[in-house]
């Protein structure tokens, strides 16, 4: 974190010129710097990621049925219910856990309208195939980049995929302002679609054009964003260290794999999930009990998943039909370790030492 000292004239100057929302000058300057750093034409930084997604899912007038993965945080499904859409469950790839472009294909019906693919972990999908796929069937294309703050391809950023990607800015991101989103734009106007939506629907007469949402950023939240954009560089080497020694430490564990970005990807080390062997003598549940005792907190990303989840599992209109065998193992097999970047190497030791004594 920042030094507190160093938030106290942001916070003096919100004071002085009485602009705490409504795109206030500190969203308006976190949106440019932010658009330098990532690499990316036009960004609308909003509220949280959950109202991004669904700013997204409006601006694109997206109806019908969208194909997208159960392995996945809540946010991404409930987005999709939330602007009338439903959502189209389909399996993963064993080695990236992001949507397997196969298993796309076969689940495209005449309802279908649009694929919403997640990176998952950091981890990108497989975005050259997903776009032949949707280019071939006239599907739309929204990346729930949450993870993916700052990954890039061996083209750019990754957040350049699709017709629009979401990011959140939430307190547990490599990048945060303890709550926010952003959309990132491929042009001006569709940027400009997207603040609207954010903003009632409201246009710069402040009339109504269309439904909208309240989903503007706050300029507190933006001024935490500018400091921590100062420190993000340091940020993510601290964690790349911390990755590294993980990797290091498992490197001949039996029990267990590390999840790996594809060859071309940089990673935002945001994330650290490992995957137990079928042949591993503990759970996932297990060891993460195991972990608590010695005061380590792991998590579940993603349990259970969103398909087995009560606002999916008891609707009939919500597709599993073609199977999630891959997702369903993962979702029982994958424990994320911490990874931040106070996390001294010492307690990474001992955190590893817990889980290979546990695992082999």
């Amino acid at each position: 974190m920042p030094p507190l000292g160093e938030y106290l004239p942001y916070l003096e100057a919100i004071w002085e010129n009485r602009i705490l929302t409504n795109r206030g000058p500190y969203l308006r300057q976190l949106e440019e710097e932010l658009k330098l750093y990532l690499g990316v034409p036009h960004i609308s930084v909003l509220a949280n990621g959950t109202v991004a997604l669904m700013a997204a899912l409006a601006t694109l007038d997206i109806a019908g049925e969208v194909i997208t993965t159960p392995f996945t945080f809540a946010a991404t499904a409930h987005a999709l219910k939330w602007c009338g859409l439903t959502p189209v469950f389909v399996d993963v790839e064993p080695d990236s856990l992001t949507i397997d472009p196969e298993k796309i294909e076969a689940a495209i019906t005449p309802r279908t309208s649009a694929i919403m693919a997640v990176h998952c972990y950091g981890y990108t999908c497989d975005t050259a195939r997903i776009k032949e796929i949707a280019d071939r069937h006239e599907l739309k294309v929204i990346y729930d980049a949450a993870h993916c703050f700052g990954v890039r391809d061996n083209g750019g950023s990754v957040l350049r995929h699709g017709d629009l990607s979401v990011l959140s800015f939430h307190a547990t991101k490599v990048f945060n302002t303890f709550e926010g989103g952003a959309v990132v734009c491929p042009s001006a106007e569709i940027k400009d679609h997207v603040d609207r939506i954010a903003n009632f629907g409201l246009n710069s007469d402040g009339v109504g054009t269309e439904l909208g949402l309240n989903a503007k950023l706050n300029e507190v939240s933006a001024a935490f964003g500018l400091l921590q954009l100062k420190y993000l560089d340091q940020s993510l080497a601290s964690r790349e260290r911390i990755d590294r020694e993980y990797r290091e430490r498992f490197s001949n564990a039996v029990g267990i794999r590390c999840l790996q970005p594809r060859g071309y990807d940089t990673s935002n080390y945001s994330y650290f999930p490992i995957m137990l062997h079928e042949q591993c003598k503990i759970s996932s549940v297990e060891l993460s009990l195991e972990l608590n005792r010695a005061g380590v907190y792991a998590r579940r990303y993603f349990y259970p998943l969103l398909s087995e989840m009560e606002p999916y599992r008891s609707q009939a209109e919500v597709s599993t039909m073609h199977g999630t065998p891959v997702a369903a193992v993962a979702s029982e097999r994958v424990l994320c370790l911490p990874i931040y970047p106070g996390l001294d190497i010492e307690n990474v030791n001992a955190i590893a030492d817990v889980v290979i004594r546990c695992t082999q």
